[in-house]
């Protein structure tokens, strides 16, 4: 049957069984079968580079609401490392859970290219940035 036939986007490969993952190039596998457009989850799950998602989930970020979460979430997802959103531990006030602070988690595996992803830093004026004020 088709329909449990999954496919390596990448390379063509097609698995049977539960992987997930392809065994020659390491890329998510999605359904098999002719479809023009994929679907949202796969262009997600395309970007997603399998070193990063191994391990523990750890906290990254955190962030003052949902939206900035969702922002520094793309970000990650940009360079490749999978994460999760929660609400942060602090915040628990029932009346308002749809609000508040969100924790950034990632698989420990994916950590420090998170950390490396999401730091900044200033250009100096030797380097055409201008001047500190």
């Amino acid at each position: 049957m088709a329909g449990d036939e999954l496919q390596c986007p990448s390379c063509g490969g097609v698995q049977r069984g539960q992987e997930r993952f392809c065994e020659q190039c390491g890329m998510p596998l999605v359904l098999g079968g002719a479809r023009e457009e994929p679907l949202p989850i796969e262009r997600h799950a395309r970007r997603i580079k399998p070193q990063y998602s191994e391990g523990p989930l750890v906290k990254v970020a955190s962030a003052p609401n949902q939206a900035q979460a969702e922002f520094i979430a793309g970000l990650l997802l940009a360079e490749g490392i999978p994460s999760m959103l929660r609400r942060s531990a602090s915040f628990d006030v029932p009346e308002a859970l749809v609000g508040g602070a969100r924790d950034v988690l990632v698989p420990r595996s994916g950590a420090q290219a998170a950390s490396e992803a999401l730091t900044w830093e200033r250009p100096s004026p030797a380097d055409g940035g201008g001047e500190d004020p």
